[in-house]
């Protein structure tokens, strides 16, 4: 079950409301800068979180027009404009955003830009809590994992398909279901990547069940090779 630290009490609390009900991830965003779009990320994945956990999510947000199509760029799926629904209520808010009873998860400022896939995963590979100011040197790191993932992936999906290894499964939910700690998401998969035991139809499988999380395009380079 997904916990998460409510900034209010700076203790864990369930993202999961009692008996599976739903589960409301509110974004709170004014501006249009890249703190707003990070808010509007760690929402995204929060719910992909829950949905791969079998929780029913809803994702509402009422971003200006410019940090839409923003998002839309970054992968980030629409949200619903807020509206009045039960549920558990996670709200998702820049430093310097208030929000009303819930629970509440911080997100720290970001700065930089780069191509949407790029930023995607250089702010994901950063926790939530930490500033960011990406200088040249840490959107180059992403690009290159990005493109080295991207075929790699694409030749594993050329051999026979293997189960994602039960115990690499549930090092990956042990991740994000622990305060959706999406780096260690990526060092599951660094390894991964490295273990040359693993069979490669394996490890496709479970670069491509991580993806339902990072949302990055993992298979997108499939038959190009």
């Amino acid at each position: 079950m997904l916990r998460i630290t409510d900034t209010r009490t700076g203790e864990p609390t369930d993202a999961v409301a009692a008996r599976r009900g739903l589960t409301r991830v509110e974004a709170h965003v004014s501006g249009a800068d890249t703190t707003a779009l990070r808010v509007l990320l760690v929402a995204d994945v929060l719910a992909r979180a829950l949905e791969i956990g079998g929780t029913p999510v809803v994702t509402l947000a009422d971003p200006p027009v410019e940090l839409r199509a923003r998002a839309l760029e970054l992968g980030i799926r629409p949200a619903e404009a807020h509206t009045a629904l039960g549920g558990q209520v996670v709200h998702v808010l820049g430093p310097d955003d208030t929000a009303g009873d819930g629970i509440h998860v911080e997100v720290a400022p970001a700065y930089g830009t780069a191509e949407p896939a790029v930023l995607r995963l250089a702010l994901l590979a950063r926790p939530r809590r930490e500033p960011i100011d990406l200088d040249d040197a840490d959107l180059a790191a992403a690009r290159d994992l990005l493109t080295r993932w991207r075929k790699a992936v694409a030749n594993w999906a050329t051999r026979p398909s293997r189960p994602v290894p039960e115990g690499v499964r549930q090092q990956l939910r042990a991740a994000w279901e622990n305060d959706l700690d999406v780096p260690a998401v990526l060092d599951v998969l660094h390894r991964v990547e490295a273990d040359e035991e693993l069979p490669e139809g394996a490890r496709f499988e479970t670069y491509a069940y991580a993806d339902r999380l990072l949302g990055i395009e993992l298979t997108r380079d499939i038959g190009t090779l």
